[in-house]
């Protein structure tokens, strides 16, 4: 049963190794539900939240995979509005990692709020003045957009793809997909930009707020653009693991250098302009509010110099040069470096955007507000991880993702039997097996000619 569910054309790992797996990652994602429940039954008193940090360590991971997922939206842009049709070999992938991306982030928000069963208030009770409000709608309705977009993949599994309604679903959906593509897009540029704009518009916090253009202050565009970013290189990375840990080429090079090359002039492009805001904020806007840079990265235990220089520079102008040139993108010691960098520093600049906004003391007889998560939020942390693995692991076995796997990994046909038989029904076929070949080669004739 398992074999029949498999792709034709390539291999996979016996059944029983493939289930060890799925044990091993199983344990860790049972020990996270294990913590979910703890914070559902007992509430959020099982965190280390408190009235300094009514955003934590689940935020930033919200944040966080919501900008790493956004290599869905930005691939399948390129891919369907702006004709880049190389990839279209990695799009399956870009999809099913933002399926999980996104689900994880709905997951995370289900904890976090505390009493799930009341989710539905933030629709029904919306409050038209947040921005939250519309990051709820918009990621909600682009979470929908990505089940449409990964269902036809689901649909080409060897055995549904026999049934003539699925078949055919699957072809019309695929043929639509642009409308789907453009859809998300557009939601995918508003929940991302309101994210950064809700640090940016704290005025009472000046380590985020920043300078407003129109209504929406700077961090509104840099959140988006830095998902444009660093999602397609959390694509590759991901991409590139999993051929590490199938031990086989999954995707051509020139398919991983075009989206690389593509993130690497968003990055640099971002980056110039994170530069200059962190310049401009740094001059300006913090001393307008009454502080200097200093205060900001001095007096305490963790937060200093290290980090800014982490986010700009090694995580920023770094990967965003070895992406831009040829040379350097095209070695694939430097091509893992970059995007692992691209990706971390999407992850730190999210953790700086929530945890150092409200670290930073504002009153002057306040202290820094540091915070060490409890092992319930860790463990409510990595669930969506073992979670994307599961998902990965399945989809990988028993759908067609990669589309260029069976033309780089060709399965040798068997061997021919040898037999002794000196002459016989062997030699009787060998008239037939010439008139065969005969008839072939005149196949790839032209009527006249043959």
């Amino acid at each position: 049963m398992d074999a029949a569910l498999i792709p034709k054309g390539v291999k996979r790992c016996p059944l029983p190794q493939f289930l060890g797996g799925i044990a091993v990652v199983n344990a860790v994602l049972l020990w996270g539900v294990f913590a979910m429940l703890l914070c559902w039954l007992k509430g959020l008193n099982q965190t280390n939240m408190n009235n300094a940090y009514g955003f934590a360590l689940w935020i930033w991971a919200d944040l966080a995979v919501i900008a790493l997922g956004g290599g869905a939206f930005f691939t399948g842009l390129l891919k369907y509005i702006f004709g880049k049709d190389e990839l279209k070999n990695i799009i399956n992938y870009a999809v099913l990692i933002g399926f999980i991306c996104y689900s994880s982030a709905l997951l995370i928000l289900g904890i976090d709020v505390g009493q799930p069963l009341r989710g539905w208030f933030i629709f029904w009770h919306a409050n038209v003045h947040s921005m939250l409000t519309e990051v709820a709608f918009c990621l909600t309705c682009y979470f929908f957009v990505l089940c449409i977009e990964y269902l036809p993949l689901t649909l080409e599994n060897r055995q549904i793809d026999k049934v003539p309604f699925f078949h055919n679903l699957s072809h019309n959906m695929h043929e639509i997909m642009a409308i789907f593509a453009a859809t998300g897009a557009f939601l995918s540029f508003f929940h991302q930009g309101s994210l950064g704009g809700v640090a940016g518009v704290l005025f009472a916090r000046p380590f985020g707020f920043r300078e407003h253009i129109l209504i929406w202050p700077f961090t509104f565009f840099l959140f988006t653009w830095s998902a444009a970013a660093s999602g397609p290189c959390f694509t590759i990375l991901i991409t590139k693991i999993t051929e590490v840990f199938a031990r086989k080429k999954l995707v051509k090079d020139n398919v991983i250098w075009l989206l690389a090359k593509i993130a690497g002039w968003m990055m640099l492009t971002y980056i110039i302009v994170k530069t200059i805001d962190t310049i401009y904020w740094a001059i300006v806007t913090a001393p307008g509010k009454g502080f200097v840079l200093a205060h900001f990265y001095t007096q305490n235990s963790f937060y200093g110099y290290w980090i800014l220089f982490l986010e700009l520079v090694i995580c920023g102008w770094i990967p965003a040069f070895i992406l831009v040139f040829r040379k350097t993108r095209e070695n694939n010691v430097l091509l893992w470096l970059a995007v692992s960098l691209a990706v971390l520093g999407a992850m730190v600049n999210r953790w700086v955007m929530v945890l150092q906004v409200l670290a930073v003391p504002v009153l002057p007889f306040e202290d820094w507000a540091l915070y060490l998560p409890s092992w319930q939020e860790v463990a409510t942390t990595i669930l969506p991880v073992a979670y994307g693995i599961i998902l990965i692991m399945i989809s990988y076995r028993y759908l067609p993702i990669f589309p260029q796997e069976q033309e780089l990994n060709p399965i040798e046909p068997p061997a021919p039997v040898q037999t002794d038989t000196a002459a016989g029904p062997e030699d009787e076929k060998a008239p037939a097996d010439d008139q065969t070949a005969e008839d072939a080669q005149q196949g790839d004739l032209q009527p006249a000619e043959a």
